[in-house]
């Protein structure tokens, strides 16, 4: 049989899959969506891994997406992310069914609104899991699930003077 903390088990395993028998319960999808926030200030890795800490988990797997300095092949200045008003309660929603999918997980996630520079976090996440790949497989979809569903609109500045909307949606 597969052990799926011993790298058989595919990335994409279902969350049923990734279960491994006596691992401790995390508790409810509310407890364990611990944080999901929208925000103007700084969002940073260490307060996404510090929200999920837990002595029951072996595995925190983090994303950090940074404002890169192009895109396309233009010179890209710097970003400006507008939300809908609906966005924190969407992203909120995203979080807890992340956490309800897979019930061996902590979520955190949070995504940056307004002017960010060349080097800044956007999106910052982390899951914590007793094992890794239950980590790695959750947080990827939280990552591809917020870009689909959050709507959050980024405004692209770039070196030329010349800039374009990008829906952050899909």
């Amino acid at each position: 049989m597969n052990d799926p903390t011993r790298g058989t088990t595919p990335f994409g395993a279902s969350a049923q899959e990734l279960r491994i028998a006596g691992d401790p319960a995390m508790g409810g999808a509310a407890q364990r969506a611990r944080l999901a926030a929208l925000c103007e200030q700084e969002i940073t890795v260490a307060r996404m891994v510090e929200a999920v800490s837990d002595p029951r988990c072996g595995a925190v797997v983090t994303f950090d997406g940074v404002v890169r300095d192009h895109d396309g092949g233009r010179g890209v200045e710097r970003l400006e992310y507008s939300g809908h008003p609906s966005a924190p309660q969407v992203l909120a929603e995203v979080a807890g069914e992340i956490a309800e999918r897979y019930p061996d997980t902590l979520i955190a996630v949070a995504h940056r609104v307004g002017r960010l520079e060349i080097g800044d976090s956007a999106l910052v996440c982390a899951v914590a899991a007793p094992h890794r790949k239950q980590a790695f497989v959750a947080c990827d979809e939280l990552v591809d699930t917020v870009k689909q569903r959050v709507p959050i609109w980024k405004h692209q500045l770039f070196e030329d003077g010349q800039s374009e909307w990008v829906g952050a949606l899909g």
